[in-house]
């Protein structure tokens, strides 16, 4: 093997020589292939195509809200959750012939507001579309919606959510909206299996909606779920939506699709009608990771429209979509072009101002929104951006917050913790609201004015925050009495119960003299236990250090 590739060498070299006398300007030369596998390695290598990109999410919404009315969009039937059936049902909303629509201002005007909300563009004349298809809970055999024409397009919404490893990082997204669009909403089908037949209830026919398109620019449930949640606060900051979603007040389509980056979207599926913010999380990320499986066996994504099943966690199909719908959209021929005004000057003569949509009065009276609100928080109280996140994003929490400080002395930022972690922590675990707080800000407030003035240490605190939890018609005063729970700050018992410790645990003494410090804390929480969290944190250290010094 070594003759052969010496032998080999010199055909090389003396065939280098032939060609550099016949052709002395060409550059070209043969160059020796190694057959050995050490040397192969450091030989360049041919370019391998790469592997396929792992394939990502695609996410868009549709987001119908139910606007906050007395009354219908089209008729002036009352609206009200859970009334008996079709007890709330004009001859409109039933499709009686002869009745014809009459816009509701108030509608317009929440549409409006939303819309400036959401930094949209307001169309000055939008138009009202029939759309067809037939269904027994859609008595007219269509719906009046805004399909040619919507009342607001090309808007954004910002939000923000907790992320990283330790889920306190900010991460800031934006989504872009497509339109809002008004339009009715259907009746409400009962299915009552046991007689194998469906009841309709048209209390819902005819309430107005607000349906808002957001592109498909996120990727993930959390993504989502963070957006619609954003869109909730905005929408109950403004009044335009209450946004209850076990009741149907807020209901989200998720398209879904899978693709590798830089190309072409792939197949989309519509997970319909989810009506909680979690859910709407499990859901997507579900059907992402279903649709990465079905490609990655080779199979193909089939368009459909899927519902999601809570109890399994799962999507399943409802129907395919093997084409697009016709519904046979039609302009609305009972409802003239909708005109809103950009302010009074811009009103033709003869319009009453009191009937008339004013754009500029209704962005005049926009109210604090969550973002300018969070930022409020953080410039006016120094808090960082995660707390002004979680105090906002929870109903009640900045107003609660807010009455604690005024009630007491303490620093915001040591507030802030009782509030987020002590506090949030105890509603979610029972599941309560911010207003179903058995311990009021006024009575937080005393706790952590004792806690301030030295009457009890930070340990003791929180045992007398569990106890006022327990018993709201306690005080955190009357507790501490009680239980014997008030700050030991007797020198003399203070430097007897040190010693006690110091003389039990000579190797943290000897390291604290050899410059251990950090053991110094240990010695601290064993005197701390023994007088029960309530020994004077500042002066058992003060001992300490003098006793080991």
């Amino acid at each position: 093997m070594a003759a052969s590739s010496v032998a080999a060498s010199e055909l090389l070299q003396n065939m280098n020589k032939h060609i550099s006398i016949l052709y002395p300007k060409a550059s070209y030369v043969i160059r020796r292939i190694s057959t050995s596998r050490q040397r192969s390695d450091n030989q360049p290598q041919l370019r391998v195509k790469s592997a396929p990109q792992q394939l990502v999410g695609v996410v868009g919404l549709e987001v119908h809200a139910q606007i906050n009315s007395n009354t219908k969009l089209f008729s002036g039937s009352s609206v009200r959750f859970s009334a008996p059936p079709n007890s709330l049902v004009s001859p409109f909303d039933a499709s009686l012939p002869g009745t014809l629509p009459v816009l509701n201002t108030r509608c317009v005007e929440a549409a409006v507001m939303t819309a400036l909300a959401l930094n949209c563009t307001i169309n000055r004349t939008s138009l009202f579309d029939r759309k067809h298809y037939f269904y027994a809970d859609l008595p007219a055999g269509y719906q009046i919606t805004q399909q040619r024409r919507p009342i607001a397009v090309d808007g954004f919404l910002a939000y923000s959510f907790l992320g990283g490893k330790k889920r306190n990082q900010v991460i800031k997204r934006t989504v872009s909206i497509k339109q809002i669009q008004l339009e009715q909403d259907s009746g409400k089908s009962l299915h009552d299996d046991l007689r194998s037949q469906t009841l309709i209830d048209l209390n819902r026919a005819g309430v107005g909606l607000m349906e808002l398109v957001m592109e498909p620019d996120m990727s993930c449930g959390e993504e989502a779920a963070a957006a619609v949640g954003e869109l909730k606060l905005i929408l109950q900051t403004l009044g335009t939506c209450q946004g209850n979603m076990s009741e149907g007040q807020l209901r989200v389509d998720a398209n879904v699709s899978v693709h590798e980056p830089g190309e072409p979207l792939g197949i989309r599926t519509e997970v319909k009608n989810i009506n909680s913010i979690r859910y709407l999380a499990k859901a997507i990320d579900y059907e992402i990771q279903r649709q990465i499986a079905v490609l990655q066996k080779g199979g193909t994504v089939r368009s459909q429209t899927r519902a999601f099943d809570s109890k399994s966690g799962e999507t399943v199909p409802m129907r395919d979509k093997e084409g697009l719908q016709d519904y046979r959209f039609m302009p609305e021929p009972n409802l003239p072009p909708l005109i809103v005004y950009e302010d009074n000057a811009s009103l033709p003569d003869g319009i009453d101002a009191c009937q008339a949509v004013v754009v500029q009065e209704i962005r005049e009276a926009l109210p604090e929104l969550p973002a300018v609100k969070r930022e409020r928080l953080v410039q006016t109280y120094g808090l960082l951006p995660e707390h002004s996140l979680t105090l906002v994003n929870e109903d009640g929490l900045v107003e609660y917050f807010e009455e604690v400080l005024k009630a007491t002395k303490k620093e915001p930022r040591k507030v802030i913790g009782w509030v987020t972690n002590e506090l949030v922590g105890h509603l979610k675990q029972q599941d309560m609201s911010v207003s179903q707080s058995p311990i009021a800000p006024s009575a937080l407030a005393e706790l952590l004015e004792l806690q301030e003035t030295g009457h009890i240490a930070s340990s003791a605190a929180r045992r007398v925050f569990q106890e006022m939890w327990r018993s709201p018609g306690k005080t955190a005063l009357q507790i501490i009495q009680e239980q014997d729970l008030g700050l030991v700050s007797d020198t003399a018992q203070l430097h007897n119960i040190c010693q006690e410790v110091l003389d039990s645990h000579p190797d943290e003494v000897n390291a604290i003299r050899g410059g251990n410090k950090k053991v110094l804390n240990k010695l601290m929480g064993l005197v701390q236990r023994e007088t029960k969290g309530r020994a004077d944190p500042v002066l058992v250290r003060k001992i300490i250090q003098e006793k080991t010094s």
